[in-house]
């Protein structure tokens, strides 16, 4: 058992949860408790590394055991390490460092979510989650945007990393594949173009939702072919995004 935060395996869980860079370089990101990490396992993702305290539910210990049957290095440990090292404040006594693994891209695609400047974490997982329960296909995430893998995305988004492809992308790639899946691009921005309730959205399409502060980037704006809105009453300027 692991009852040293100092322990290296703990360190690297840490630099993982903390940095950026980190994750970037390690090719890797943390899910905590039970129920992503049943996603994770399910979803057939590969883990570096798996961390679980003895008062684990026997449904966590299955998830254990599973990991451990693809060869995941798997170490016991105290619940005050498990503490030290969680990004929740109550652990359900099971964490994950993952491989960084992307879905391939698909042959044909009706329908793309492209979140632009998005800096909130909560924001952004949430739209991932809201992606996946609408049918997304595929998400463009283009520069300036938070850390697909950050703890709080990760989180929020629930699951969306093992059901929806995201590709962090340059502009001029995510121009390529909408062009490539043939795709019109709507720009959703508070006041401008038509409702969204008078939009046929039946074509195959993308849509651009920006981020909390200055909506989306110039990028953005040049390659949308049409604006959308949700009509708002009194004096509210949007929702979150």
């Amino acid at each position: 058992m692991i009852t040293s935060t100092h322990n290296p395996k703990i360190q690297y869980v840490r630099a993982l949860q903390s940095r950026s860079r980190s994750r970037r370089e390690e090719r890797a990101f943390v899910v905590e408790g039970v129920r992503l990490a049943e996603e994770a396992l399910a979803a057939g993702w590969e883990a570096h590394l798996l961390l679980y305290t003895q008062d684990l539910s026997l449904r966590g210990l299955e998830i254990v055991d599973g990991f451990a049957a693809q060869g995941a290095q798997v170490e016991l440990v105290s619940p005050d390490v498990l503490r030290a090292v969680s990004d929740t404040v109550t652990p359900q006594g099971i964490l994950i460092a993952l491989t960084i693994s992307t879905l391939p891209y698909p042959h044909t695609l009706d329908f793309a979510f492209i979140p632009d400047a998005v800096r909130d974490p909560g924001n952004l997982g949430t739209m991932l989650r809201t992606a996946a329960a609408a049918g997304v296909g595929a998400v463009f995430l283009p520069p300036g945007t938070v850390d697909l893998f950050a703890p709080k995305v990760v989180r929020a988004a629930m699951g969306a990393h093992f059901r929806v492809p995201v590709y962090p992308l340059t502009w001029q790639e995510i121009h390529n594949h909408l062009n490539a899946y043939a795709l019109r691009v709507y720009l959703a921005a508070a006041g401008v173009g038509e409702a969204y309730t008078q939009v046929d959205f039946r074509s195959p399409l993308a849509l651009i939702i920006g981020g909390e502060a200055e909506g989306a980037g110039q990028e953005a704006r040049q390659w949308a072919s049409g604006h959308v809105h949700i009509p708002m009453s009194g004096n509210v300027e949007s929702l979150n995004a």
